[in-house]
């Protein structure tokens, strides 16, 4: 009884629907076993849903706003038996960056960004820019011409800092497009601390670079036989 009733006290019933508090403080609606099948395949096989692992897949769930409570039993479950993660080869655990001494453990505290490319072109695009938060793993990406500084503070000022509040620590690599005057005032405009991953320790970045490979195999399952469109596929491969 006394169990029955500290666990109630994480659950709010709002006619007709059941939520879930979550750790986080959000509310998420309960769900049937037989609507959690349905919401299972819009986030794991559907164009939207990527195709990323039993982990991943359950956190997309969430996301959405949904909550059973063998969510991630049945999404790992889900994606083992997916046919083709299994043609293709999924993405599992072991590809992804530890996070090996950061200090940065807030959720948007700290991003990892990275260039992809260049690629055939796309409507004039020829790179992918890159952004993943290092806690939730969250990605933000753009299909853009170029990979200069000033697509990176415009990507940075309309897709990071609006929507996720600026954050403690951006991580790059040491190219051009990164170590630049315009990129640097920015951030200490905003009071964002640069960490540079050097050509010794490339795993400093690791989560953007990560991110780029699991975009590539996505759009790789997404893309039509031609190629070309990859741009237009991008936000499904998120």
């Amino acid at each position: 009884k006394k169990k029955f009733l500290r666990d109630a006290a994480y659950y709010v019933w709002d006619d007709p629907h059941l939520f879930k508090i979550g750790s986080d403080g959000l509310l998420r609606r309960c769900v049937s076993r037989e609507e959690a099948k349905s919401i299972l395949w819009h986030c794991h096989n559907s164009p939207y849903g990527g195709h990323f692992n039993g982990e991943r897949t359950a956190a997309k769930v969430l996301q959405a706003g949904f909550y059973w409570p063998t969510l991630f039993k049945d999404a790992h479950s889900h994606a083992k038996q997916c046919d083709s993660c299994q043609r293709a080869g999924g993405i599992t655990r072991k590809h992804e960056m530890p996070l090996q001494n950061m200090q940065e453990v807030e959720v948007f505290d700290c991003w990892g960004i990275d260039f992809v490319g260049p690629l055939p072109s796309s409507f004039t695009n020829e790179y992918i820019l890159v952004a993943v938060d290092y806690v939730s793993k969250w990605v933000e990406a753009i299909a853009t011409p170029k990979a200069d500084g000033k697509t990176v503070v415009k990507f940075l000022k309309k897709h990071i800092f609006s929507r996720f509040g600026t954050p403690r620590v951006l991580i790059s690599g040491g190219g051009s497009h990164f170590c630049n005057a315009q990129l640097e005032r920015a951030l200490e405009h905003y009071g964002v601390h640069h960490k540079v991953a050097t050509a010794y320790h490339p795993q400093t970045n690791g989560q953007a670079e990560v991110s780029n490979r699991e975009i590539k195999r996505i759009l790789e399952k997404t893309v039509s036989a031609s190629r070309k469109d990859w741009s237009t596929k991008l936000d499904e491969a998120l």
